[in-house]
């Protein structure tokens, strides 16, 4: 016998069962709260949805998800234009614009060089990073991957690309736990590894 007394709800739960850290009570959970509000609710989650998925475009600049061509953050012509922080992902950017410790620019790599993942350095933006090192008039960036051992591998290979560059490079400092995403440090902690990086130096 089928648990759902609906083929349509066991459908949605099915869909949002999707979602990460989303179970199948949790998706029933969300399934039945859209059910009991007003269709007008249900349209306008379906719409803002759709809508995010299909106008949402990459920056053409840094990489970060934006509305139009250039995200809000690179149209800022107060921020420091000389500095980039180099991160993961959009998370990441979040994360470190919350802790108002950074007025510099980013660059989103869109993942860290993972072999285990099939994931290399030609699967992230870290050519149109060098090319922004050959455009702009950078002076300094900022390492600021996860403390893993994939974030030290990403940060080690932009290293040895950018290392010949007449520019300043540093990593955050170790503030940020071994193992931690950023996304998930809190915003003092992750303020001050920004405020307290240091040189990221070869070691080998």
């Amino acid at each position: 016998m089928n648990e759902y007394s609906s083929k349509l709800l066991e459908t949605a739960v099915s869909e949002l069962s999707r979602l990460p850290g989303i179970g199948k009570k949790t998706a029933l959970r969300l399934a039945l709260h859209i059910l009991r509000e007003e269709k007008d609710f249900a349209n306008n989650l379906s719409l803002s949805i759709v809508r995010m998925r299909e106008d949402i475009v990459f920056c053409s600049r840094c990489n970060n998800i934006s509305d139009n061509e250039f995200c809000d953050i690179c149209s800022n012509h107060k921020r420091d234009e000389n500095v980039i922080c180099v991160i993961e992902n959009t998370q990441d950017v979040i994360a470190v614009e919350n802790t108002s410790q950074f007025n510099g620019l980013y660059h989103v790599l869109g993942g860290v060089i993972s072999p285990i993942e099939g994931i290399g350095p030609n699967d992230l933006s870290i050519s149109k990073l060098i090319e922004r090192i050959n455009k702009e008039d950078i002076r300094e960036i900022i390492l600021a991957l996860p403390a893993t051992v994939e974030g030290d591998t990403t940060a080690y290979y932009i290293y040895k690309l950018v290392k010949e560059f007449d520019i300043e490079v540093t990593t955050i400092a170790k503030g940020v736990a071994i193992g931690e995403e950023l996304e998930y440090a809190d915003e003092i902690t992750l303020g001050r590894s920004i405020l307290n990086r240091q040189p990221f130096y070869n070691e080998t």
